[in-house]
């Protein structure tokens, strides 16, 4: 039976999905403000909070060598109903560790679960969602993760207000285990596929997997540097963010409360341009995203530490909110229509591991530069380069002989 057959009879798995997606992210909203604060409140230190980032990078690099070989192999369904499950076990164990260093050692943990959960789901969305329908999905899923980007910030600021950080740790417990119900309820897409697949995981077989990885990208370079394109944006994102909560709180001193009102701020803008994405789906070119979107998100980033005060962090958390919507959207239409779904998983994998790499080396070097010196000069020539690199993107996608490489085309069954 072919995937497209199996999904989408009607909206029903499409919905389910968004729901868990959006569940999942409000508690990882709550668990993220939570953790930077704890961390914060303990240590004072931008570098601690640094490198809590680094964290996820180096669980991604342990596990990712070798777990797309094993998402291309298994029942991805059962997987990620026992990746939610652990996950949100150790979460639970987070209020009562003893140490700092523990929950530096719990959280690497969580992460090597999340960094095999997110190749794994962006398999089975593509498998789930045929093509045509996939950057309406896609800009659906960034209205769903903005809501939760706005509901989780204010929750987590209520929670802050009633009791402390510890309470909102268990929130995200709870929401993975709401997820894993949710993705209970979702269709088996590999019963067909993995009953036949013998091969036993073994380094002969990664290591042939990242050959052909390393073949197809050979033959396809124009896929793999706009892949490389979005992999150099989440680097300078998730190192300007790893500032972000120092920046507010000691730079221009905003309380915990009103940090979380303005990451609500930030999904604000994520919910409109998501809505945009949503209603014009059809009329906004994928490229058109990609240029703009990585653009715009720079310049947000400078808004925002450039920013004196409460409201004039708003306008710059706004700004990216409403900017990675279009980004995001792009890139993953991109991505989804241009790597076969069968090699998805060992793909997305290994260059994760790239990924993570370079958001060690430059969250280390922003972390430090930031504690040698002071926050606000490195966040901004940290975000003046990120411009620099949308710029490059918007040079490289929006060509009309590129334009070819943004239509849809039946790649998911190659």
């Amino acid at each position: 039976m072919q995937w497209g057959e199996v999904t989408m009879k009607s909206w029903r798995y499409s919905l389910l999905l968004l729901g868990g997606i959006g569940i999942s992210n409000i508690g990882s909203w709550v668990y993220l403000i939570a953790l930077n604060l704890i961390i914060l409140n303990e240590t004072g230190s931008p570098l601690a909070i640094s490198l809590l980032y680094i964290l996820g990078p180096i669980a991604t690099i342990c596990s990712n060598s070798w777990v797309g070989s094993l998402i291309d192999r298994i029942n991805i369904k059962k997987f990620m109903i026992g990746l939610d499950i652990t996950r949100a076990f150790c979460i639970a164990l987070i209020p009562v560790l003893p140490s700092l260093f523990y929950v530096y050692i719990i959280v690497f943990f969580i992460n090597i679960g999340s960094a095999m959960f997110e190749p794994t789901s962006m398999v089975y969305m593509t498998k789930l969602i045929p093509e045509k329908d996939r950057q309406r999905f896609n800009a659906l899923r960034s209205f769903i993760n903005s809501c939760g980007t706005l509901i989780g910030p204010a929750i987590a600021g209520l929670l802050f207000w009633m009791g402390t950080p510890y309470t909102a740790i268990y929130i995200n417990s709870v929401a993975l285990m709401l997820s894993a119900f949710i993705i209970l309820l979702l269709p088996n897409l590999d019963s067909q596929t993995v009953s036949s697949e013998t091969e036993k995981l073994s380094w002969k077989l990664i290591k042939n997997d990242f050959k052909m990885v390393y073949k197809f990208s050979q033959t396809h370079t124009f896929m793999l540097k706009v892949y490389l394109l979005f992999v150099g944006m989440t680097v300078f994102m998730t190192a300007l963010d790893s500032l972000e909560a120092a920046f507010v709180k000691e730079v221009i001193e905003i309380s915990d409360t009103n940090y979380g009102f303005l990451l609500s701020v930030f999904g604000t803008g994520i919910i409109l341009g998501s809505v945009i994405n949503t209603i014009f789906s059809k009329q906004l070119a994928v490229n058109f995203l990609i240029g703009s979107g990585s653009v715009f998100t720079a310049i947000g980033y400078i808004a925002l530490y450039s920013s004196q005060g409460f409201t004039s962090a708003a306008i710059g958390t706004f700004m990216i909110g409403f900017a990675i919507t279009f980004a995001n959207t792009g890139y993953l239409t991109f991505y989804q229509n241009n790597v076969p779904v069968n090699m998805m998983g060992r793909f997305s994998s290994l260059f994760s591991m790239v990924e993570a790499i370079f958001i060690i080396i430059l969250t280390v070097i922003i972390g430090l530069a930031a504690e040698l010196t002071s926050i606000r000069p490195i966040g901004l020539i940290g975000s003046f380069t990120f411009l620099l690199l949308g710029i490059m993107a918007f040079q490289t996608v929006m060509p009309q002989k590129r334009k070819v490489y943004f239509e849809d085309r039946l790649t998911s069954n190659n």
